[in-house]
């Protein structure tokens, strides 16, 4: 990589260090970024994706580190992707091998993300002996199976429903994205008496007015089909999903769904970012101005990465629910506050919260 390609998107934090990684025996090909270790040891997820390029993984590393500076936490910001179709035949071999070449990266704990989970983690655990997310026999906290990111965006929804004066009781509610997630978010949040009326995977999406049967669609996928084989809703391509009214919006798939050119098809009152940069910032602002309040990734997803540091500390579930719980909404409320009565834009206001952790850490390192 040349440095004038590293110099576009470099700045004052980071990234530290970018690793392309390629074994032409198996064909493994993964990209590392370690974005900014002033916190200490980074902490990201490794993600396993055909499509996904260097400025990707950087956006995301940097969201690492943002988002581990927001929630108290004493890891720096990373993140890693494995360029393959997460359905492969050779994932474990693939996973394993991608452990090794990252061995000598003793400064990245690498967790899971989207396309890979706990069972991915056991086997890099296994390989090099850093890991989170583990599997519970492992002594893990496996966050998709415990849904602490999903726990985070509900926690996040109770702290805006308050000062937005938006009852969950009976909002409507559209999730794009029924992964692990997903399914996390829509089970403690029809808990909290909101309808989710319309989701979507790969295949498709569903809709259905008087709220789709949440634990009915999670059973039903297990069995690796499609939501739109479920019979649970009506059937609707993606594009009409996205333009459906709704109360509260959670996008929690891929990066980048609405941009500042399709951000006008969004009707919402409230956007929770389950996924990571799923909205340029452009694109919220526009959004802000037109009054759809946003809880940045950073703040609204981040009970994933609480859950694995809690882990790495050697802390038990409980007390990964309690700190995912009081931090995000300690900071749900304060962008909230930037935001409302400031005027800040929603990311540009978790960002400046961020940062002023990440410059005083970074002032006591004389590298820096």
């Amino acid at each position: 990589m040349t440095a004038h390609y590293v110099d576009s998107f470099a700045d004052d934090l980071g990234p530290e260090k970018i690793v392309h990684i390629y074994e032409p025996k198996s064909g493994l090909k993964a990209i590392v970024v370690i974005d900014n270790l002033s916190l200490g040891p980074a902490i990201g997820g490794c993600r396993m994706a055909s499509d996904v390029d260097t400025r990707e993984v950087f956006r995301l590393a940097r969201a690492m580190t943002l988002k581990n500076a927001l929630n108290d936490l004493p890891h720096g910001g990373a993140k890693s992707a494995i360029l393959e179709n997460p359905n492969v035949t050779n994932k474990e071999a693939l996973v394993r091998e991608f452990a090794q070449a990252i061995k000598h990266l003793i400064d990245y704990t690498p967790g899971p993300d989207m396309g890979t989970d706990e069972i991915c983690m056991a086997y890099i655990h296994d390989e090099i002996g850093r890991a989170v997310g583990l599997p519970h026999v492992l002594g893990g906290l496996p966050l998709d199976e415990l849904g602490t990111t999903g726990y985070g965006l509900a926690v996040a929804a109770d702290v805006a429903s308050e000062v937005l004066e938006l009852p969950l009781k009976n909002a409507r509610v559209i999730i794009q994205g029924f992964g692990n997630v997903g399914k996390a978010a829509a089970r403690f949040l029809t808990e909290r008496g909101a309808t989710i009326i319309a989701t979507c995977d790969t295949g498709g999406a569903i809709h259905n007015p008087d709220g789709i049967d949440i634990p009915g669609l999670i059973e039903f996928k297990k069995s690796g089909c499609s939501v739109t084989s479920s019979g649970l809703g009506k059937l609707l391509t993606h594009e009409e999903m996205l333009q459906m009214e709704s109360d509260i919006f959670i996008p929690a798939a891929r990066p980048d769904v609405f941009t500042v050119d399709n951000q006008h098809l969004l009707i919402t009152k409230l956007v929770l970012e389950g996924a990571n940069i799923p909205i340029t910032h452009e694109a919220a602002e526009v959004m802000r101005d037109r009054g759809v309040i946003i809880i940045p990734d950073v703040i609204a997803n981040g009970g994933g990465v609480i859950c694995a540091a809690t882990e790495y500390q050697g802390m038990n579930e409980k007390q990964a629910f309690e700190r995912i719980e009081s931090t995000i909404s300690r900071n749900t409320r304060e962008v909230l506050e930037r935001n409302l009565k400031q005027g800040q834009y929603p990311h540009s206001a978790a960002i400046v919260m961020a940062k002023e952790r990440l410059k005083e850490a970074m002032a006591f390192r004389a590298h820096m």
